[in-house]
């Protein structure tokens, strides 16, 4: 039994002396909760609201003061045509128009919200609650429950297809775990077989050599890439409204950000599994809570949208958005190739300096 418990004692120091596993055990679980807590949010925050009317009556502004002071909508702009405001969400200056009549004063009817159909669910969340507001406030004047008359116009995709917004973010979250993660397990299974020494000690560069390991996942992302296209436009219906080219271009700058996150970890990564579970941590579960693909980033605590603003897939997923469905131009999308580019240079000049350092 002594024997027993000395083994204990000792595979207990064991495993508090690794930082890795205590960082597994602690971390994941800690982080977690945090993310899962409040990143899973359906709730509406911080709306960015255009209001459409060729008169403000009385009537109109206590309606267009409760919107704004609600915790759920922002009202920025006012505008005199629904044209304008559909402008604006085009830009993506505005995510819901609201448009009065011109006899709603005297009616107290006719009411439409625009809103951008890329998200139906939020788009839908968005009508309910604006309808709940207004419908509150007309009944506060009329002093009896009104009908609801409002009308609800979804750009974009008219027909609330789910596929029109999972289909960019399905496209952010493959592309990455291809190029990152099946990069970076690639050239750690060298160093556990013990081949990675023999290959560097070669005639070849270490360089091309690295570079060499990682072009077939460039290739089979590309294939990835138009595979998904393909089905999105002729098996789910989802119409490609941009440009080809763009598409593919930014889709370029992803795959190459994506292969040189692969080479970082690789060079910290001693094993698959430590390769595997930082691939997991870093890439599958932000990608899938706080891109943007599941969850409104603006629904989120500060916090976490600033944790937001550091995950690639989260400037792809809107770029493809708006390249795929919205049918925008390259100026539209500058902030997002911006983004991803700075990135790409970041994560590569990091791997090679410490991939470097290792040869040293």
């Amino acid at each position: 039994m002594k024997e027993f418990w000395s083994f204990i004692i000792k595979e207990t120091k064991h495993i508090t002396r690794d930082k890795r596993t205590m960082m597994i055990l602690f971390g994941m679980p800690i982080i977690q909760m945090l993310i899962f807590g409040f990143a899973i949010s359906t709730d509406v925050r911080n709306v960015r609201t255009v209001v459409v009317t060729s008169q403000v009556d009385h009537q109109t502004q206590r309606i267009v003061d409760a919107l704004d002071q609600s915790e759920y909508f922002n009202v920025m702009y006012q505008v005199h045509t629904p044209a304008e405001a559909e402008q604006l969400i085009h830009n993506q200056k505005a995510d819901m128009g609201v448009v009065f009549s011109y006899d709603f004063a005297s009616r107290h009817d006719g009411v439409q919200l625009i809103t951008d159909g890329t998200d139906p669910n939020m788009a839908q969340q968005y009508s309910n609650y604006a309808s709940q507001i207004m419908g509150t406030q007309l009944m506060n004047v009329m002093q009896k429950e009104v009908p609801n008359s409002v009308s609800l116009k979804m750009l974009y995709n008219p027909q609330m297809k789910s596929s029109y917004n999972f289909v960019p973010g399905i496209m952010g979250m493959l592309l990455m775990l291809i190029c990152a993660m099946m990069t970076s397990i690639s050239i750690v299974r060298e160093k556990e077989r013990g081949t990675m020494e023999v290959l560097l000690v070669s005639p070849v560069r270490p360089l091309l050599i690295i570079v060499s390991k990682a072009m077939p996942y460039l290739a089979l992302s590309f294939v990835v890439l138009l595979s998904i296209l393909l089905m999105a436009r002729y098996v789910l219906w989802v119409p490609i409204s941009g440009s080809l080219w763009l598409i593919f271009m930014v889709s370029a700058i992803y795959i190459f950000l994506g292969l040189s996150l692969g080479l970082l970890i690789s060079t910290i990564a001693e094993t698959q599994m430590a390769a595997l579970l930082m691939s997991a941590v870093m890439l599958l579960m932000p990608s899938t809570l706080l891109s943007g693909m599941m969850f409104p980033i603006e629904s989120m605590p500060r916090i976490l949208q600033w944790v937001s603003a550091l995950m690639p897939p989260r400037y792809y997923i809107s770029a493809m958005r708006k390249l795929l469905i919205m049918g925008v131009g390259i100026q539209h999308v500058v902030s997002e190739i911006v983004v991803l580019s700075g990135m790409t240079v970041l994560f590569l000049t990091a791997a090679l300096l410490k991939f470097n350092k290792r040869l040293e």
